[in-house]
C-alpha cells in the first residue's frame, strides 16, 4: 500500500511540476502576489489584493515567497503532499469498510483520477487540494467514530475544510444528514468540532489584522454579483457541464456508481457525499476542471466497493480486474512529457519582443519574462498596473499594484477606478491582443484609455502590450 501511494506521489509531482511552462498560472500568480504583499509589506488579504480565496491559501503562497522568492514549485509540492494524505485516508476508509482489497482499489481509482486533465491534475496548489484532504479525514473519523471525541475530531477537520473553501459546507451537510439518520446524540459533538475550528481560524484572522467583514464580502457575497467570475449564461454553464461530465473520463465512474446504487439499495454517506459535492459544484456553476476534485474521493470509494462486491459474487480474477482498471483510468499525461522533451532537446532561440499584428495573448513563459523586464525597469517603490488579466506579470515583476482583481463586479470596479485616480501607478501595461476586448468590460477599457491619454506617454511595445510611463515620473531605462 505504501509503495503504491509513493508511486502516485511521484506521478502527481511529475504532472504538476512539468506543466504550464515552469511558471505560475494566472490564479497562482494572483495568490502569490497577495501573499507577497502580506508577508513582505504587511498588507493583509483584501487590502493588499483581492480574490475570493481563503487567507490560508494566501498564507501558503506568502510563505513560499518568503522562503524561496517568486517560484511556482513550492505551493504545488505542498498541495501534492496534501492530496497524498487524502489518498492515504481514502485507503483507510475503504479498508475499514470493506477490507484491504477495497483499499487498494480505492487508491488506484483516486490516484489515477487525480492525474486527469479533466480534474485539473496539474493544479495541485489550489484550495481544493486542502479542502478535499480535510473533508476526507473528517469522513474517516465520522465513519470510524466510536466516541464523542471522534465526532469532535471529525467536526474539527470539517471546520478546517470550511476554512479552506466555503463550498465544503455541502459535504458537511452530507455528514450531518448521515449523523441525523442514526439519531441526534452525535450531532452536538460534531458541530462543536466545527465551531472550535471556525473560532480558532477567526481568531487567527483577527490577530493577523484581516477584516472579517471584507472576508465575507470578497470571499463570498461579491462572487454572485454581476461581472463576477460566476456570472455566466445558462448556455455557457451547460457547455461546461457537458464538457466535464458528458465527454470526459468522468464517464468511467458512472457504471460503477449505478452498480453501487443497485447493490446497496439505500442512500449512505458515500452517495450523499457524491450528491452534495455535485450540488456544490452546480451551485457555483463554473464547472471548472479543479472543482471536479471534490467529487473524486466519493466516486473512488463507491467504485472500489462496487468492484470488490462484483469480485466476490462473480469470482472475477483480481489480477485481470486490476489491469483493466489501470488501463481504463490511466491519464493521458502527454503535456508533461512534451514540456520535458522541449527542455532537454529543443534549441533555445531568442524570442522577439516586437509588436506586430495579429497580436496574440502571450503564454505563461512570455508573461513571466515580461514581468522580469518590468522589475528591471522600475524601482521597488514604484507601482505598476497591468490592465486585464495581468497577475503573472505583476507576480514576476515583484512590484505593488494599485488594485487588481479579475472579478470586475461593481464593487471591484469602484475600487479600481478610485485607486487608479488617487494613486497613479508609475507604469501601466495595456494589452493589444483581442482577448482584452473580449473579456474585459468596455467601461474599464475606456477608463484605462482615458487615464493613459491624459497622464502617460507610450514608452514601448513588448509581447503584445503597450507599456506606458507616467509623464511626471522618471524611470530607469
Amino acid at each position: 500500500m505504501l509503495q503504491l501511494i509513493i508511486v502516485f506521489l511521484i506521478l502527481q509531482l511529475a504532472v504538476t511540476l512539468l506543466t504550464n511552462g515552469f511558471a505560475l498560472t494566472f490564479d497562482e500568480a494572483l495568490w502569490q502576489y497577495i501573499g507577497r504583499n502580506w508577508f513582505r509589506h504587511g498588507l493583509v488579504p483584501y487590502s493588499g489584493g483581492v480574490d475570493n480565496q481563503s487567507p490560508l491559501l494566501f498564507a501558503i503562497f506568502g510563505l513560499s515567497d518568503r522562503l524561496f522568492g517568486v517560484n511556482y514549485w513550492f505551493p504545488r509540492v505542498i498541495g501534492t503532499l496534501c492530496q497524498t494524505v487524502g489518498l492515504l485516508y481514502v485507503y483507510k476508509i475503504a479498508h475499514y469498510v470493506a477490507g484491504k482489497t477495497a483499499g487498494i482499489f480505492a487508491i488506484i481509482f483516486y490516484g489515477l483520477s487525480l492525474l486527469w486533465h479533466v480534474t485539473g491534475g496539474q493544479y495541485t496548489a489550489y484550495a481544493e487540494s486542502y479542502e478535499v484532504m480535510f473533508l476526507v479525514i473528517a469522513v474517516y473519523y465520522f465513519v470510524t467514530a466510536q466516541t464523542n471525541t471522534n465526532f469532535i475530531i471529525a467536526g474539527c477537520f470539517a471546520g478546517l475544510a470550511l476554512g479552506c473553501r466555503i463550498s465544503a459546507f455541502f459535504v458537511i451537510g452530507a455528514i450531518l444528514i448521515s449523523i441525523l439518520s442514526k439519531g441526534w446524540k452525535n450531532l452536538l459533538p460534531f458541530c462543536a468540532g466545527i465551531w472550535l475550528s471556525m473560532v480558532c481560524l477567526a481568531m487567527a484572522g483577527f490577530l493577523a489584522g484581516i477584516n472579517l467583514h471584507d472576508y465575507y464580502i470578497y470571499a463570498f457575497a461579491d462572487n454572485f454579483n454581476k461581472g463576477s467570475m460566476y456570472d455566466h449564461t445558462l448556455l455557457w454553464k451547460w457547455q461546461q457541464f457537458s464538457l466535464k461530465f458528458l465527454s470526459s473520463q468522468m464517464l468511467l465512474f458512472y457504471p460503477l456508481v449505478i452498480g453501487y446504487v443497485f447493490i446497496k439499495k439505500q442512500v449512505d454517506i458515500y452517495i450523499l457525499w457524491f450528491v452534495f459535492a455535485f450540488i456544490g459544484i452546480a451551485f457555483i456553476g463554473e464547472f471548472t476542471w479543479i472543482h471536479l476534485k471534490e467529487l473524486l474521493p466519493a466516486l473512488s470509494l463507491i467504485s472500489a466497493f462496487t468492484v470488490v462486491h462484483l469480485l466476490s459474487v462473480y469470482k472475477i480474477p483480481l489480477k485481470y480486474t486490476l489491469i483493466v482498471i489501470v488501463i481504463a483510468f490511466f491519464p493521458f499525461i502527454t503535456e508533461p512529457v512534451y514540456v520535458l522533451k522541449n527542455q532537454l532537446f529543443s534549441k533555445v532561440s531568442a524570442e522577439s519582443t516586437a509588436c506586430t499584428p495579429p497580436y496574440t495573448w502571450p503564454d505563461e513563459g512570455t508573461r513571466k519574462k515580461l514581468g522580469w523586464w518590468v522589475r528591471d525597469h522600475t524601482n521597488t517603490q514604484q507601482k505598476v498596473f497591468v490592465a486585464g488579466f495581468g497577475s503573472q506579470i505583476l507576480a514576476y515583476s515583484e512590484r505593488q499594484s494599485v488594485y487588481f482583481d479579475e472579478m470586475l463586479t461593481p464593487i471591484a470596479k469602484k475600487l479600481l477606478f478610485k485607486d487608479l485616480v488617487t494613486h497613479k501607478p508609475a507604469m501601466i501595461l495595456v494589452p493589444l491582443f483581442p482577448e482584452y476586448q473580449q473579456y474585459i468590460s468596455g467601461d474599464e477599457r475606456a477608463f484605462v484609455d482615458h487615464l493613459v491619454a491624459d497622464n502617460y506617454h507610450l514608452d514601448k511595445c513588448m509581447d503584445s502590450y503597450n507599456i506606458y510611463r507616467l509623464k511626471d515620473k522618471t524611470l530607469p531605462n
